[in-house]
């Protein structure tokens, strides 16, 4: 891991700080970070040539104070550069480069360290997508990483036509809470992205119904939605499953950490919220399992259908194969063979026992 140069340069566009290595020559490796300050409530703008370093030292100034660092799509030299400041744990750094962690709460010292997803529901393709956070919370300092480079709402957390805005909309907007300290932030964070889900649920919901609708229509290719749309509702479940654990291990270290009462109240709301959207999802998945079961029984009913006329056309044909059988056989010695009426009879014979069939399967429903 490198460290990053002293030799770093900031400039700001639209509210948003941008860094750029020295010796970078590809565009991709340029990086954005969003630095906020908190000042007892309220919100202060942080300087142009704002680090980490002097981050920190803002924060050290004055117990009142937060400092919110938000990496919308960060880097290895962005994981280096915190890295150094906070003296984090090398196994803390090796999560953060990299993602697809599940859901979970560590602790490394006096750095608490959370990993979330967030959900939304894309109509276009009726699919849900996700994105992941790794949240590093320690005193009077929170940094946020975007490891999908998407904010919680799955828009481009680097936009910064309107990005800003809602993260700081999201994460900053509340005085009552913000003099709390950086836990207030973490637990704005968490009720935004617990809130995202209930758009998700809807989406779900829709196409569930639809699906009902497709399977009493007999459609072929339902079966494959099914099962494309359980495999959506299994990946929120882990999502939303492992959130209410790391809010059960919050609410555990609310004593112990000393968390005043209003953020307790708070991440009570919180888990609340996300108890009902647990219930709407294993509820979402049960009606999911009964709809295949039902399609199951009724493709099996098809089918049945589909023999029965199988069968009764075969039993319809089988006589006049019978009768034309035997009399293929070109034996000299047979009755009637020589007959004038024994062609016609034979033909008669063949038709009336095929129709007599057929009345008999049509009564009973089989053709």
């Amino acid at each position: 891991m490198t460290q990053p140069t002293s030799d770093e340069t900031s400039r700001r566009r639209g509210g948003v700080f941008r860094r750029r290595t020295v010796g970078a020559s590809n565009p991709a490796e340029e990086t954005t970070r969003r630095t906020r300050y908190v000042d007892d409530g309220h919100l202060v703008r942080a300087p142009r040539d704002t680090t980490v370093d002097s981050a920190q030292a803002f924060t050290e100034e004055d117990e009142r104070r937060t400092a919110l660092l938000l990496y919308p799509k960060p880097t290895t030299e962005d994981v280096a550069e915190l890295a150094s400041a906070w003296d984090l744990h090398p196994l803390l750094v090796e999560d953060l480069l990299h993602a697809r962690q599940r859901p979970k709460l560590e602790r490394y010292d006096d750095t608490l360290f959370l990993v979330v997803r967030s959900a939304w529901y894309i109509d276009a393709k009726e699919d849900v997508d996700f994105a992941e956070f790794h949240i590093l919370v320690r005193p009077q300092a929170v940094a946020v990483f975007c490891q999908d480079g998407r904010w919680i709402d799955g828009l481009d957390a680097d936009d910064a036509s309107g990005a800003a805005d809602r993260g700081d909309r999201t994460l900053l907007d509340g005085e009552q809470l913000l003099h709390h300290g950086p836990e207030a932030i973490v637990y704005r964070l968490l009720d935004a992205i617990v809130d995202g889900y209930a758009p998700v649920l809807r989406g779900l919901a829709i196409d569930r119904e639809q699906i009902e609708r497709q399977v009493f229509r007999g459609d072929a290719t339902v079966t494959e939605r099914i099962y494309r749309l359980s495999q959506e509702i299994i990946d929120l479940q882990q999502a939303t499953s492992g959130l209410a654990e790391v809010l059960a291990a919050l609410r555990k270290g609310f004593r112990r950490y000393d968390i005043p009462e209003p953020l307790q109240s708070y991440l009570q709301d919180v888990a609340d919220h996300l108890s009902r959207v647990e219930t709407q999802v294993s509820e979402l998945r049960d009606s999911l399992s009964q709809i295949l079961t039902v399609n199951g029984t009724l493709v099996a009913q098809r089918q049945n259908e589909d023999m029965k006329k199988i069968s009764g056309w075969a039993a319809i044909l089988f006589a006049p194969t019978l009768i034309g059988a035997i009399y293929g056989m070109n034996f000299d010695n047979m009755p009637e063979l020589h007959w004038a009426f024994g062609y016609p009879l034979a033909v008669g014979g063949m038709v009336a026992f095929a129709v007599v069939l057929y009345v008999i399967f049509k009564r009973q429903k089989w053709m």
